[in-house]
C-alpha cells in the first residue's frame, strides 16, 4: 500500500488514502469487536443517495440519555451541541462529508422530551433515548470514485502538536487492525487500548418488562398483535379519522424471533440480501441495531436541508411483469398518493419552522423507487436553514419524522401509543451523524432489527388513512418484513 499520509492544512488532522479501496464488509469484520462499532452503510450503491459509507469505533466520549430517565421537556440536544462546539474542524476538501464527529442513535422515544405524551403500556427500555459517540477516527468511502480514506482528527487533544501526534498514533492503530487476518481479529481486539470502559458481552437481563407475544402464521415468530387485533386497530384509526382527530396514522406491529447466531453475521446477510442506501450497524455490547433503511430523514450540507419521505408500498417479486403491474398500481393509487402528499405537507411545515420560508420546496413528488423486496413512492422536500438556526434546531422542529407518525403529528403519536401499546424504542428513530465540520445526515430506522436479551425484534407498519383496507394494510406489513425475516433465516 503506497504511503499517501498527509497532514492537512487544518492543524492536527491526519489522512491516509487506502489504495485500493478496501471492501466495506471486510473492514467491518475487523472493527466489529471494538467498543461502539458503528457502520453507516450504503450497501445499495446510488450516485445520489448511496455514494458514501462510514465505519468507526472506540469513541473518546459517549453522551446518553437512558430510556428510564424521565423526560425533561427541555432541550436534550444542548449537551450535544456543546460537545461539538469544543471540537470544531474545517471541512477537508475532496473527501466524503463525514470526517469525524458525533454519531449514533436518537430513539423514537425522544419525542417524549418534546411533547407531553402518555407512557406506553409496555416498555422493555432496552435502548437509551440518546446514545452518541464522539469519534475521532473514521474510515470513509466514496463509492462513486471507488476510493477510501482513514481520517484521524486528533481530538480531544487541544495543543496542535499533541493533537497531530495523537492523530497519527490513532490512525496507525486502526490501520494495523485493517491489516490483521480475520482469524486473529478477536484476540487483537481484546488488547485494544480503548478510550472508554469496555462493553459488556451481550448480557441477558433477568428483569425485563414483558411485551405482548402472540403466535403468527410463521413458526418461531411472535407479534404484539394477532391479525384480528391489527385489523381492528386499523379500523380504530379510521374511526379517529372520521371523527376529525387525524388525517393519517402510522401503525406498526412488532415481530420477535429467537437469536441463534452473532449479530454481525446476521447483518452481513442482511446487507447482502436486502441492500439499502441508508443501512447501518451499531453495537453497544448491551444491544445491537441492524438496519436496512431506505429512507433519509434529514441532511444538512452548507445549510441546505433535505428530507425524503417514503409513503406508499408495493411488493417486488421474481417476475418482472408482476413488478411492473405493482409499480403502475402504486403510481395510480389515489390513496397512496394522498398519503404521501399529506406527509410532504407536514414536513414542509416542520422545515418552515427553522428554514427561510421561501426556501422550502418540493422538487420531486411521489417518485417510484425500487428496492429488493418492495417498491415505494418517495418525495423530496428541501429548504435552507434560517440565520441563527442550527441542525439541532432542525431536529427539534421535525422530531420524530412525519412519515412514521402521521398527521397531525402529536395526535398521531398519541394514537400510536394507545393502539400499539409497546414502546417503539429505536424503531422510527434515527442513526445520525453530525461532523466536527458541521455536515449532518440521518436516516429513519425502518427495516431495522434490534438484538437484545437473546432476541431479535423489529417493527413493520404503514400509513393508515380513511381509504385503508384493514386486510391489505396487515398484508403490507408482511411484505416489508420479508427481507428481514430472510436475513434471520425465517422463510
Amino acid at each position: 500500500m503506497p504511503d499517501r499520509t498527509v497532514t492537512v492544512a487544518a492543524p492536527g488532522i491526519v489522512v491516509r488514502e487506502l489504495c485500493p479501496a478496501p471492501d466495506v464488509a471486510s473492514c467491518f469484520q475487523r472493527y466489529r469487536e471494538l467498543p461502539y462499532c458503528l457502520l453507516l452503510d450504503s450497501a445499495l450503491r446510488n450516485p445520489e443517495l448511496g455514494r458514501y459509507s462510514f465505519l468507526m469505533a472506540d469513541p473518546f466520549a459517549v453522551q446518553r440519555v437512558d430510556a428510564s430517565t424521565p423526560p425533561q421537556h427541555q432541550d436534550p440536544f444542548a449537551a450535544i451541541a456543546a460537545e461539538l462546539a469544543q471540537y470544531a474542524s474545517p471541512t477537508l476538501p475532496e473527501l466524503p462529508p463525514f470526517q469525524g464527529g458525533v454519531a449514533g442513535l436518537l430513539s423514537y422515544e425522544l419525542g417524549r422530551d418534546f411533547e407531553s405524551l402518555p407512557a406506553p403500556e409496555f416498555d422493555p427500555q432496552v435502548c437509551p433515548r440518546i446514545l452518541l459517540g464522539s469519534f475521532d477516527v473514521v474510515l470513509a468511502w466514496d463509492h462513486a470514485q471507488n476510493r477510501a480514506w482513514l481520517i484521524s482528527q486528533g481530538w480531544p487533544e487541544r495543543d496542535p502538536a499533541l493533537r497531530e501526534a495523537r492523530a497519527r498514533t490513532r490512525l496507525a492503530l486502526f490501520e494495523r487492525l485493517l491489516a490483521t487476518p480475520l482469524a486473529e481479529v478477536a484476540a487483537v481486539s481484546k488488547t485494544w487500548p480503548g478510550q472508554l470502559p469496555r462493553q459488556r458481552e451481550n448480557p441477558i437481563r433477568t428483569e425485563v418488562m414483558q411485551r405482548p407475544r402472540v403466535a403468527t402464521h410463521l413458526a418461531g415468530v411472535t407479534s404484539n398483535f394477532t391479525r384480528a387485533e391489527y385489523e381492528t386497530a386499523v379500523e380504530r384509526v379510521r374511526e379517529y379519522i372520521r371523527a376529525g382527530d387525524v388525517f393519517q396514522v402510522n401503525l406498526a406491529q412488532c415481530l420477535t424471533v429467537a437469536l441463534h447466531e452473532p449479530a454481525w453475521e446476521i447483518y452481513l446477510r442482511l446487507r447482502q440480501r436486502n441492500p439499502a442506501t441508508f443501512g447501518g450497524y451499531f453495537d453497544t455490547g448491551d444491544w445491537q441495531l441492524l438496519s436496512a433503511s431506505p429512507e433519509r430523514f434529514l441532511r444538512v450540507q452548507d445549510r441546505a436541508v433535505e428530507t425524503r419521505p417514503i409513503k406508499g408500498t408495493r411488493p417486488r417479486t421474481a417476475w418482472p411483469e408482476a413488478n411492473l403491474f405493482h409499480g403502475d398500481d402504486l403510481l395510480a393509487s389515489e390513496k397512496d398518493r394522498a398519503e404521501n402528499i399529506m406527509i410532504v405537507d407536514l414536513l414542509r411545515n416542520d422545515l418552515s419552522r427553522v428554514c427561510d420560508p421561501d426556501s422550502v420546496q418540493v422538487p420531486e413528488l411521489c417518485r417510484l423507487e425500487l428496492y429488493e423486496y418492495v417498491q415505494h413512492l418517495v418525495s423530496v422536500v428541501r429548504g435552507r436553514l434560517a440565520a441563527g438556526k442550527s441542525p439541532w434546531d432542525l431536529f427539534r422542529a421535525a422530531w420524530p419524522g412525519g412519515s412514521i407518525t402521521g398527521a397531525p403529528k402529536l395526535r398521531a403519536m398519541q394514537i400510536i401509543t394507545e393502539l400499539e401499546r409497546l414502546a417503539r424504542g429505536p424503531y422510527c428513530g434515527s442513526l445520525v451523524y453530525h461532523g466536527f465540520n458541521g455536515a449532518v445526515d440521518s436516516d429513519l430506522l425502518i427495516r431495522t432489527i434490534l438484538i437484545a436479551d437473546g432476541e431479535c425484534s423489529f417493527s413493520v407498519g404503514g400509513g393508515i388513512t380513511l381509504a385503508s383496507e384493514p386486510a391489505r394494510e396487515y398484508a403490507e406489513t408482511w411484505h416489508k418484513a420479508a427481507g428481514l425475516l430472510m436475513a434471520l433465516g425465517v422463510n
